[in-house]
């Protein structure tokens, strides 16, 4: 994505969010209301954020037309809005981002043992870098090492294969970091996606200490939904510098609509029913950023 001229990079901004002790809020969208609701806050509160797109959502979005609403709200505001491809899981769709024009793209590999992983992530640090070079541009590239789950929903219980026993290794992070080149790492740290009716598991912030100081790359915590909120300040504090939020948008956008169909049963023109779940999407992305970026 073409950069406006005194536009800070995403580079850039998370060193800038790291120096602070802060972190920068990365939500996802399914489509226009849910990028109203997450910019609305933002531009509020005057802080940078970033908008993600699975491969499910970036199919409903479509590729070409999330790079362009980013762009033209980014070029419109001279606002720090950036787009990253999130959850991909081949070269060829990490590719497609990159060459579509994201700032920034997640190869998740973590199902796969250590040395697929490494390969597969080298390839796409390899591309990233070349377009890097024969472009101009800044793309980052982030892998996930150690499973999580994978799917934003309300769960009823913990994913299997989540728990302290694989949780992610400092040694391993840190070879995994050696060998890939990678710009950002999302490891896991007791975070899991989704939201778990009876409460999500606690995070272990001593762990992703020990993670940034075994690797010395900024990290990003995924499965923000449904966590504690001094869970999210100690992380940060201890090296996190991005945080994944997806879950809790996605079910204040369905309780907005629902309530808002309930008060106008006979209504079907949806600009005048979908505001109520913007204005949901935008309360949460609110509350979120203010705690991220320590604003009272």
């Amino acid at each position: 994505m073409v950069q406006l001229l005194n536009m800070k990079s995403l580079r850039e901004i998370i060193k800038e969010a790291d120096e602070k002790g802060v972190a920068v809020g990365h939500f996802n969208i399914s489509n226009l209301e849910g990028l109203h609701g997450i910019y609305n806050a933002a531009k509020k509160l005057s802080v940078p954020v970033i908008i993600g797109l699975s491969e499910g959502e970036e199919e409903f979005v479509g590729k070409e037309e999330g790079v362009a609403l980013i762009k033209a709200l980014r070029e419109r505001d001279n606002f720090p809005i950036y787009l990253n491809a999130d959850h991909h899981y081949s070269f060829e769709s990490v590719k497609a981002a990159i060459d579509a024009g994201y700032d920034s793209v997640i190869i998740d590999c973590a199902k796969l043992p250590l040395e697929e992983n490494i390969a597969l992530t080298k390839k796409c640090v390899d591309y990233a870098h070349e377009v890097n070079k024969k472009f101009n541009r800044d793309v980052l590239v982030e892998a996930e090492l150690g499973f999580i789950g994978q799917s934003s929903k309300m769960l009823d219980a913990v994913p299997d294969g989540v728990s302290e026993a694989t949780m992610t290794k400092p040694e391993d992070a840190k070879t995994f970091v050696e060998a890939t080149g990678i710009d950002m790492l999302a490891p896991s740290v007791g975070n899991v996606h989704g939201m778990v009716r009876s409460g999500n598991p606690r995070l272990h912030p001593d762990r992703v200490k020990e993670i940034r100081e075994a690797t010395g790359i900024p990290l990003v915590l995924h499965g923000g939904s449904g966590t504690m909120d001094q869970d999210f300040v100690a992380c940060i504090k201890n090296g996190i510098d991005i945080v994944h939020i997806n879950t809790e948008i996605r079910v204040a956008y369905r309780k907005g609509l629902e309530e808002a169909l309930k008060n106008m049963p006979d209504e079907v023109a949806p600009y005048k029913y979908l505001p109520e779940a913007v204005d949901a999407i935008e309360k949460v992305v609110e509350a979120r950023l203010k705690l991220f970026n320590n604003i009272q």
